[in-house]
């Protein structure tokens, strides 16, 4: 037995090869038809780790004939990129650079815009990746000249394949013939957080200490207990803990928020748990405590940096507020009605007033008193559509009494 990781001798070769991302690298999916095609562009992959996103750069520099690149920005500097692009001068008969730069949003803006100039006179080809979200991380104009693929969480029925293929292969080389229980593969499968490579590390070590049969009970061994009553769970389950999540917050329950914050954090969860927080501060707080929204930005903000298991507190601050505070969904139900309108083919025609660049017959608010006029602004088959209702709130119901007092005067 080697002591190359099984994860590394399995790292596909090929697309096919690849478990999940079928969005990105089936046979339609945008990448691979991108490589098939033999136009690569800059592109970003953002995901969550062991998702797949070094393999696909690898293949897609197999695919293209360029010579690649790998640079880590945890450790890189503007020096180990110009000594990358110093190289492309010697390679010029091939097919151009491919540099794939990891966890890039550890690059400050002036290095993240020093990569400019070399991807726009063509030098490199950037393919970047991060486990954060470029639009947050990303310099605007670096972003701007890429294509940003996100990268998701593989579901644990599309592990459990690579994990009996890994087995398969361990057999073969000790030559021996250990067997497996369906179970047991499902197990780890469903503790790797979607996480492809994490999931064989966990397999390898289950396969090591196994005599004739990888069991539930061996596999159990190489989980935390905690993590496996938080991850041993299928995708209804997960989904459940974040209805509940909302539904106690939407109901007022701190206790009950708190409780479901902490099953979710209970399992590493902290990016399911910020984006329903974030949901639910628009969606069911809304308009009757408009801060909420920026508050829980906040919280969801310092508690990915923190990480587990500080980052228990704020988004326990979080839940608590949001269950406390004054509700509304007067927002969420009126984008749902405008939606409907939309869908339905109606208000296609802007009034004239409203058009650009002319606007003729336009009146400006701001030189009337009160900085309001009266005039229409909806397309004509849906002028008298009332899509907003004010709630019943004290925040709402004050800006519905200033607005019908200037509006009746």
């Amino acid at each position: 037995m080697t002591n190359q990781p099984i994860a590394d001798k399995l790292r596909p070769t090929t697309f096919d090869e690849i478990f999940g991302q079928a969005h990105l690298i089936s046979k339609n999916g945008i990448i691979r038809r991108m490589v098939d095609a033999g136009r690569i562009t800059n592109m970003i992959f953002f995901g969550p780790p062991g998702t797949g996103k070094t393999t696909v750069a690898n293949i897609i520099a197999k695919n293209s004939g360029m010579e690649l690149f790998r640079l880590n920005a945890t450790t890189a500097s503007l020096a180990d990129v110009k000594e990358v692009i110093a190289q492309s001068s010697s390679i010029f008969s091939s097919k151009g650079i491919l540099l794939y730069l990891d966890e890039i949003q550890y690059f400050n803006k002036k290095q993240q815009q020093s990569l400019l100039e070399y991807i726009e006179d063509g030098r490199v080809t950037l393919i970047a990746s991060t486990t954060e979200n470029p639009y947050f991380y990303i310099y605007d104009a670096l972003l701007s000249r890429c294509s940003v693929f996100e990268f998701k969480r593989v579901d644990a029925k599309e592990i459990v394949p690579a994990l009996k293929r890994a087995i398969d292969v361990m057999n073969e080389e000790n030559k021996l013939s250990k067997e497996y229980e369906e179970e047991a593969l499902e197990f780890l499968a469903s503790c790797a957080g979607g996480d492809v490579r994490h999931a064989l590390t966990l397999l390898e070590g289950a396969y090591i200490t196994s005599e004739k049969k990888i069991t539930r009970e061996i596999a159990q061994g190489f989980i935390p207990s905690v993590a496996a009553s938080a991850f041993d769970r299928n995708d209804d389950v997960h989904y459940n803990l974040l209805s509940g999540l909302q539904k106690s917050i939407r109901g007022s329950d701190p206790n009950a928020a708190v409780f479901y914050l902490a099953k979710l954090l209970e399992g590493g969860d902290i990016i399911s748990a910020c984006r329903r927080l974030q949901v639910i501060a628009s969606e069911d707080i809304g308009l009757a405590y408009p801060q909420a929204a920026q508050i829980t930005y906040a919280l969801c903000c310092s508690a990915r940096e923190l990480g587990l298991p500080e980052a228990r507190i704020p988004l326990a601050n979080c839940a608590i507020m949001l269950a406390t505070a004054p509700k509304s969904n007067t927002a969420y139900e009126a984008i749902n009605s405008a939606s409907a309108d939309v869908r339905a083919g109606k208000g296609n025609t802007i009034p004239v007033h409203l058009q650009a660049p002319l606007f003729k017959g336009y009146k400006y608010p701001h030189s009337y008193p009160h900085d309001w006029v009266d005039q229409q602004y909806l397309p004509d088959d849906i002028k008298n559509a009332r899509y907003y209702v004010f709630g019943d709130n004290k925040t709402e119901q004050a800006a519905k009494s200033y607005w019908e007092g200037i509006k009746k005067k």
